[in-house]
């Protein structure tokens, strides 16, 4: 039977996150959407795996995804069908065969996100100060931010980041469902992070973090933390002091899901496999 792999792009606006919900509720899911392309296409009842659950709203530039098929079919065959079949908001980038001990999720070694900032810096117009307004076709893909925000005070403290820590002060208070139905299956909140980085880009605050995984609500809980400190409602020294309190309540709230992309998962064979260009949203 051959095992499949599928780099995704998505728009996740519509969606209720990756994993597929209970049928009775009807909430549209990346993975449900899917399951049901590839349902019918081929007649089969697959369930791809996700390299992660992203959360509703949240995006993807290249998510990865792999599931068995008995059918057999061309690479090339089965991304130009899954296209047409999955709605425009989902598209396949690519697909390829692979051993079936490849995994999505438990053969991936690192994991890069990037968070879209739009701070309300003020602009000069025509001798007159204005407030920057975001487009509405821009809103679905950043954190429309409406403080004005220090660029040097939030890089200082996104290389506090850096290295092997604890992460449960930046961890969901209420874990995911998974995690509420099986406690056993709730891994340790040590994380390596080995990018953290914060720049400004064609007028958007972009925040880009690796690691070697990601807690749920983490990389939301980092960014809205980071805000924080660069309103200058947190000190630029306030991250060391966050992590070692290994609690919740001491980070800042979590950012919006719609300013959250996966951008490209590693793995130990081909590490750039999954990697894409992160374009500017629409």
């Amino acid at each position: 039977m051959p095992h499949w792999k599928l780099i995704l792009a998505y728009n996740g606006s519509s969606f209720h996150g990756w994993q597929i919900q209970n049928v009775q509720n009807g909430l549209p899911t990346i993975q449900g959407t899917l399951a049901q392309a590839l349902a019918g296409l081929f007649g089969e009842t697959v369930l791809p795996q996700g390299s992660g659950r992203t959360d509703a709203g949240v995006h993807a530039l290249g998510q990865v995804a792999t599931f068995a098929l008995e059918a057999p079919i061309p690479a090339a065959n089965l991304q130009r069908s899954l296209n047409r079949a999955l709605p425009p908001s989902i598209r396949v980038l690519s697909a390829e065969a692979v051993p079936e001990t490849f995994h999505a999720r438990y053969s991936a070694t690192a994991k890069t996100y990037e968070y879209r900032i739009f701070e309300a810096r003020l602009q000069h117009s025509g001798g007159a100060i204005t407030d920057r307004i975001c487009s509405p076709f821009l809103a679905p893909f950043v954190w429309d931010c409406h403080w004005p925000l220090s660029l040097v005070a939030m890089q200082g403290a996104a290389d506090d980041f850096l290295g092997i820590h604890d992460f449960t002060s930046f961890a969901a208070s209420d874990p995911d469902l998974s995690e509420r139905n099986n406690p056993a299956a709730a891994s340790s909140p040590v994380r390596e992070i080995t990018r953290s980085t914060l720049t400004r880009e064609s007028n958007l605050l972009i925040y880009r973090v690796t690691g070697s995984g990601f807690l749920h609500h983490m990389v939301r809980n980092i960014v809205g933390t980071l805000v924080e400190i660069g309103r200058g409602a947190l000190p630029p020294t306030a991250i060391p002091e966050i992590l070692a309190a290994r609690d919740r309540s001491a980070a800042g709230p979590t950012a919006p899901a719609s300013g959250l992309f996966l951008v490209s998962v590693d793995y130990e064979s081909d590490p750039t496999a999954s990697s894409v260009e992160a374009e500017a949203a629409p």
